[in-house]
Order: C-alpha cells, then structure tokens, then sequence
C-alpha cells in the first residue's frame, strides 16, 4: 500500500512539472519572439542602417563598420583607474598655494563633473545602447559606461580629499540641485534623454555639445592648473578624462557620419548654441573674479573656439569664429609626448591592445564630412 501511494506521488509530481514547463513555454516563444523587435523608429529613420533591427547584433564578427570597430579598440587600449591617480601633494596645493577665488571655481568644476557622467551614463543606458543594433557601436557604449563610472568615482574622490567641510561637501555632491548654473546645465541634458519627439539624430548632436562644450571649459580650467605646476593628482587626473571625453565626442561625430538623414544643418547649430549660452553662463557663474590668465570673458571665446571645432566635426560651418585665447591650450597635441621627469603621461594606453587590430578606414567619404578630430588630448611636453 506504502509503494502504490509513494508511485502516486511521484506521478502527481511529475504532472506538476510538467504543467509548470507547459505554462511557462509561452513565456519563452514570447521571449523569443521579442528578440527581434527593434526600438521603435520614427518614419524619417526606418532606413538608417545602424538603428534598423539586426538580428545578428548579439555577435561582433565579421567586423562591418571597421572605423567604429576602431574606436572601441582605442578605448578599450586607454582603460584607467581612479587608483592610479596619486593625491598625495594635491591637499597642500589646494590649502597653501590656490587663493579662495581659485578654490570657489575649481570646487564648482568639479561638482558639475561628479554629476554629469551619471547623466552621460543615463542616456547610453536608457537610449542609446537600445537604440543602436550594430554591435561594433555596442561595443564602445558598453566600454564607455563603465569609462564614464571611473570618470564619476574620480570627481566625487577630489571633492572628498579637497572639501572637508561635511555641509560644504554635501552641497557640491548634490550641485545638481544646489547650484543653478549646474542644474540648468543637467536640465538641459535630462530633458534630451527624456524626449521622446526628437530624431537619434538630434539626440547624438545634443550628447555631443554635453561631452564637448560642457566640459570643455572645466578641462580647460584644470590644465590652466597644470601650466603653473599646481595640484599634480587633479592635473593628471583631468588629462586622462579629457582624452577619454573627446574620443567619446569623436565617436558621436562618425556615427552621425553613418546617418542617412542627419539633421538640418540649422537644426545642429540650434543644438550647438543653446548649449554654448548654457556654458557661457555658467562660467559667468563659476568665476566671479578675474583670476591671473584666466576670466569669463576669456572663457566664454574659448567657449565659442570649441564650438566652432564641433560644428565643423559635424560637417556645419563655423558660427563664432573665434580664436582659442588660452596660449596653454595651444600646447595640447594629438599625439602627446613624454616629458623625461613624469612617472607617468596621459597618453597611457594598455600595452598590445591595439597591435594587430588596424582595419581599412568605411566608406564615409572626407567630402560628405569634416572629419576634425575633438578628441585625444595630451598634453605636449612643455605643457
């Protein structure tokens, strides 16, 4: 009797599991199916070849798009750490040789760069990375993020080493809400992650004023730092940050390269100079004072200078006109070269990742863009 009851048991167990396996097999011919279902496209971009649905996106081989490929290789070769930065000297510099107006600026610098990447990291998240289907820009995206987190952990380490002061740390960790020319700027952004009527199109020209006029004062601020030998852990840091954000500015540039239909020509030079006012005023904001080699007036031309670089990167005229005032910026190279007496150089780059991965540029043509590069910034050797 124990046996008949014991095999009814295990009958009755192997129905349930059955009917457990049979109910769940909808639910995995639903996950199957939804596999294949691109985002959602706008009738203007049912054609574009890097948003339309790419059943094999899930695989990187064969490389197609061998100049995006190349930008992810280049990434991946200049990997870094925040435990690489050594702030060891920066806390005497910063209580003995910066004067308070120098301090106001740079402590606001660095508040709008602890909360941006977040924001940069938001839209690759919620927008881009499903947006995009060819796996080449995956790639870069998914190496950018976590860039873009060593880039967020950096920002909140100097403020906790510069700051000490617990009510004044909290105010710049929270500068996004605390001070308005920060929070104008991340409103600004936000607003573009959250738009759902604009083109992808629009959205990369927008991220590519954030990574390439919202930083580009705040770099130039800290190299400004650099040419008169001060805060050694803050300079390095920054020549790192600033390489990684214009390859980053780059990357938005040639995918809006690949675009079949771009956004008018207008329509990018809205985009640019909403975000140059935006800038201007919050350098206005940022430096009150006129410090030595350095004031908003200056600031706001080198504002208009980076622009100008921009719109011509994606293939618009220039609008300002301007010339780079800031004689130290001059010395940026693309290259980068190694003073004898560093330890160490921004041009770091991880050994042997690039070796062999050399592939024939695609087939955008230089007449169908300005290919000026906005990005991989290092510093010359007499900088």
């Amino acid at each position: 009797m124990a046996d008949i009851q014991r095999a009814s048991h295990l009958t009755s167990n192997v129905i349930k599991q059955n009917t457990v396996i049979s109910n769940d097999k909808p639910c995995l011919d639903q996950a199957k199916s939804s596999i294949n279902v691109a985002p959602s496209l706008k009738p203007e971009e049912a054609d574009e070849p890097l948003l339309q649905e790419n059943p094999n996106r899930f695989v990187v081989f064969p490389i197609k798009y061998h100049e995006i490929w190349q930008m992810y290789k280049k990434a991946e070769a200049s990997f870094w750490t925040a435990e690489e930065i050594d702030l060891s000297k920066d806390l005497h510099d910063w209580k003995n040789k910066l004067n308070d107006d120098e301090r106001y600026f740079i402590s606001h610098v660095l508040a709008f760069f602890a909360a941006s990447d977040g924001i940069v990291n938001e839209n690759l998240v919620e927008r881009f990375s499903s947006e995009v289907q060819i796996p080449e820009a995956r790639f870069f995206y998914g190496f950018q993020i976590m860039m873009e987190n060593i880039h967020s952990e950096t920002y909140s380490l100097l403020i906790d080493t510069y700051i000490k002061e617990q009510s004044q740390k909290t105010y710049l960790f929270n500068a996004i809400e605390t001070i308005p020319c920060i929070k104008n700027k991340a409103d600004w952004a936000v607003r573009w992650i959250q738009d759902k009527e604009s083109t992808f199109g629009q959205r990369l020209v927008a991220f590519a004023a954030v990574e390439g006029i919202f930083f580009s004062g705040s770099f130039a601020s800290i190299f400004w730092l650099k040419k008169r030998g001060l805060m050694a852990g803050l300079t390095f840091s920054n020549e790192l940050i600033s390489r990684d954000e214009g390859l980053h500015t780059d990357f938005a540039c040639l995918l809006f390269s690949h675009l079949k239909h771009r956004p008018s020509k207008q329509a990018v030079q809205d985009v640019i100079t909403q975000a140059v006012e935006i800038e201007q005023e919050f350098l206005t904001e940022a430096l009150p004072c006129a410090l030595l080699g350095m004031n908003s007036t200056l600031m706001k031309q080198y504002i208009e200078f980076v622009a100008d670089r921009l719109l011509l990167s994606l293939g618009n005229p220039k609008v300002y006109k301007a010339t780079n005032p800031f004689d130290f910026m001059e010395n940026i190279s693309l290259a980068g070269k190694t003073n004898f007496f560093e330890k160490r150089v921004g041009d770091y780059q991880k050994a042997g990742v690039m070796a062999g991965s050399q592939r024939p540029e695609s087939n955008v043509s230089p007449s169908n863009l300005n290919t000026t590069s906005m990005g991989n910034l290092c510093l010359d050797e007499d900088f």
